[in-house]
């Protein structure tokens, strides 16, 4: 299943490439990526290529801080169109879940789940570019974008709990300090952030709901507005039932409140399939976890949603080929 992002993520790619003497141009045509998307914001790319280009450049660049480097100068009108709608928004809260609502104008392959412990909240992020994309670079440029998106409303002073990536630690983190602060922790189960309720639920002083509304009408005027609701809700379904093992289809559909063959036919509408959607999931979610050297292989089979490591391994070397230690050892970690 094909993902489109907007050009405007690459908003300020070229600054960046210049910073560390890349040739911008050259590197969006290495990558497949006609420069002229520069000049249309509002066109849609492949996120693979997205994906792609931001990795590629890291290497070529010998800066494995690229990705972030483009999300530090990120502000709310680089959401496109829907800035206006976050910006109006009577919370943080509502403003992400205005991210969720309309993703599809902005990376269709962003798939956001907030969960609450508690006072605690953790807001996850998922990309589906494919699982032999690296997304390093474009984790952290996801992060970061959302990162400025709660400090754009909550104050420049906010800063989260955690902010928190699958990958492994650069060997310098100063860039990461000064984007976040000292709390990230790399080699986490879930890429994403975690904060405080209050925060999610602290009230926007900015909050106009009459823009809120014209912003809004105005949205729903725009192609591909009206988004693939059921195949993001099972997406979000399956994020979260996977490590408990009971991802299932007739599980998805029950936490859903729906009946199974509702879900499938509602799925087949949006040209979407549950076993694709689930196979997709895994076999991101395990390239991600074993491409991380540091991430101990004893814990990737429950995360995905084995209950045995035999039959996680089993899995692993029908689907990759290899069994999780020699794929590690011949991608060479990272």
């Amino acid at each position: 299943m094909a993902h489109y992002v907007r050009a405007a993520s690459l908003s300020n790619y070229v600054e960046v490439a210049a910073q560390v003497g890349l040739d911008a141009r050259g590197m969006l045509r290495r990558a497949g990526i006609d420069p002229r998307v520069l000049d249309e914001p509002d066109l849609r790319l492949p996120a693979h290529r997205v994906a792609d280009l931001l990795e590629m450049s890291a290497d070529a660049s010998r800066c494995p801080t690229f990705g972030l480097r483009m999300a530090e100068t990120r502000g709310l009108s680089d959401f496109g169109a829907i800035s206006l709608l976050i910006t109006h928004q009577a919370t943080t809260r509502e403003a992400l879940m205005t991210v969720v609502q309309y993703r599809q104008l902005l990376n269709e392959s962003l798939v956001v789940h907030v969960e609450e412990h508690g006072d605690l909240v953790i807001v996850r992020e998922e990309l589906l570019v494919g699982d032999q994309t690296p997304t390093r670079q474009a984790y952290e440029l996801a992060i970061g974008a959302i990162y400025r998106m709660f400090r754009a409303l909550l104050g420049a002073r906010w800063r989260a709990e955690t902010v928190n990536f699958i990958h492994s630690a650069p060997s310098d983190l100063s860039i990461h300090r000064r984007v976040f602060g000292s709390i990230v922790e790399f080699n986490s189960d879930f890429n994403g952030l975690t904060c405080n309720r209050a925060d999610l639920d602290a009230p926007n002083p900015a909050a106009d709901p009459v823009m809120a509304r014209f912003a809004e009408r105005y949205i729903r005027t725009l192609p591909n507005a009206e988004p693939n609701a059921l195949t993001h809700d099972v997406q979000k379904a399956i994020y979260l039932l996977l490590p408990s093992g009971a991802a299932s289809i007739g599980q998805v559909a029950t936490s859903l409140g729906i009946h199974e063959r509702t879900l499938q036919r509602r799925l087949r509408a949006e040209g979407a399939d549950f076993t694709d959607l689930l196979g997709e999931i895994r076999k991101e979610l395990t390239a991600r976890y074993v491409a991380n050297q540091a991430f101990p292989l004893g814990r990737i089979a429950g995360l995905v949603g084995f209950g045995r490591q035999t039959s996680f391994n089993r899995w692993f070397a029908e689907t990759f080929g290899a069994s999780p230690t020699a794929w590690r050892a011949r991608i060479g970690g990272g």
